[in-house]
């Protein structure tokens, strides 16, 4: 029996997915075709457009499918500079899609620090924000490694005083909590579908009525001429079908902090540190750093045991190296110790007491192995 607590880096795909997928598959069409195939498929691409609307809050207008949350930040990012942006304000622990955009953008960066916690100095941003040049920030929603929660709504408060443009990476945040794109007040917003429960592959960029978007794609005019080529139909549909079910779910998905929390306590009483305990944070998402007990070999324990977790963002080609984001918060000394625990949908307390269970053992036979070295 193996037990998958890594939702953060993939969701395992829901059966209202599969079977959209499935069904948009069997059909086929394309959605340009004015034939009742291509109808039928626009009727979907349409249908699904409404759903991932509906999850964060937006209008069906305001929603581009793109192939996932690396293309809407970056589809954010070049648009908000072709719109006469002239720097741009990354947060210290935003996901490398927004900050390798920004660096490889040829704009002046400036990186946004965080507190202790993780969470986003916005005494500072005023300050920062305090300049006649027009600013693209950028600041994701809930980190990805440590399920920290920006306050998104204050930042964009003082982004739109200034006159600014404010891009949210919300890519770990839809579907784990509840979002309203009008009150955040963002200009642009990035989801993906296959942290929530549907496909790899398919995401999609909200922008409102100050976000004007420079298609970076061309060709014809799919996504009312926003991003040029053939709708991914199967995928668009699993996306829309995995945004109504998440948004339905997302009491019973809240549930989680209670599993979360006794997994907390139990790996504190042993040593560990609870990376941004003080701070709001997602649900089902803990990270800790046990000083001594390298990442890589708690990872690799856990797996021998059936439990599947992982050491910081699941993006880095499958290494696993310290992490930048708990260095951000002020612990390089923590950064090479640390591990995310990240349920979903499917986990149930029993997965995180399991999960607990199989840590106590291999830190249990870590600190053996390491008395027993210390002796010899």
């Amino acid at each position: 029996m193996t037990i998958y607590l890594d939702y953060n880096a993939t969701a395992k795909v829901r059966p209202e997915a599969a079977a959209a997928i499935a069904e948009a598959l069997a059909e086929g069409g394309n959605p340009s075709s004015v034939h009742a195939a291509g109808r039928a498929a626009r009727a979907r691409v349409e249908q699904a457009r409404a759903q991932v609307a509906r999850l964060v809050g937006a209008t069906p207008a305001a929603v581009t499918f793109v192939s996932g949350g690396t293309e809407a930040d970056a589809l954010a990012i070049e648009s908000a500079l072709a719109a006469g942006c002239e720097r741009i304000i990354v947060g210290a622990t935003e996901h490398e899609a927004v900050a390798e955009t920004a660096k490889a953008s040829g704009a002046l960066v400036e990186e946004w620090r965080v507190d202790e916690d993780g969470v986003a100095d916005l005494v500072w941003l005023v300050r920062a924000l305090d300049d006649k040049r027009r600013t693209l920030v950028c600041l994701m929603a809930a980190n990805n490694e440590t399920g920290v929660i920006q306050p998104v709504a204050d930042a964009a408060a003082a982004v739109r005083a200034a006159g600014g443009w404010l891009h949210v990476d919300a890519v770990q945040a839809a579907g784990k909590v509840a979002l309203n794109f009008e009150t955040l007040g963002a200009d642009t917003l990035a989801i993906s579908a296959h942290k929530l429960g549907g496909p790899q592959g398919i995401g999609a960029l909200v922008a409102g009525p100050r976000a004007m978007l420079s298609r970076r794609l061309h060709g014809g005019g799919q996504e009312r001429g926003r991003r040029a080529g053939t709708e991914n139909v199967p995928g668009i549909a699993g996306f829309g079908a995995a945004a109504k079910a998440a948004l339905a779910e997302l009491p019973a998905l809240a549930a989680q902090s209670a599993f979360r929390d006794a997994l907390a306590a139990r790996v504190k009483a042993a040593g560990a540190v609870v990376v941004g305990e003080a701070a709001p944070r997602l649900p089902q998402t803990l990270s800790f750093a046990t000083p001594g007990f390298a990442s890589e070999l708690q990872v690799m324990g856990l797996d021998l045991a059936g439990v599947m977790v992982s050491a910081g963002a699941a993006c880095t080609s499958g290494k696993v190296k310290a992490s930048r984001v708990i260095e951000a918060m002020g612990r390089p000394d923590l950064s090479p110790y640390a591990i995310r625990v990240s349920g979903g949908w499917a986990s149930g307390e029993a997965d995180w007491t399991a999960c607990g269970d199989a840590w106590l053992a291999i830190l249990e036979r870590h600190r053996a192995r390491a008395g027993a070295k210390a002796v010899a």
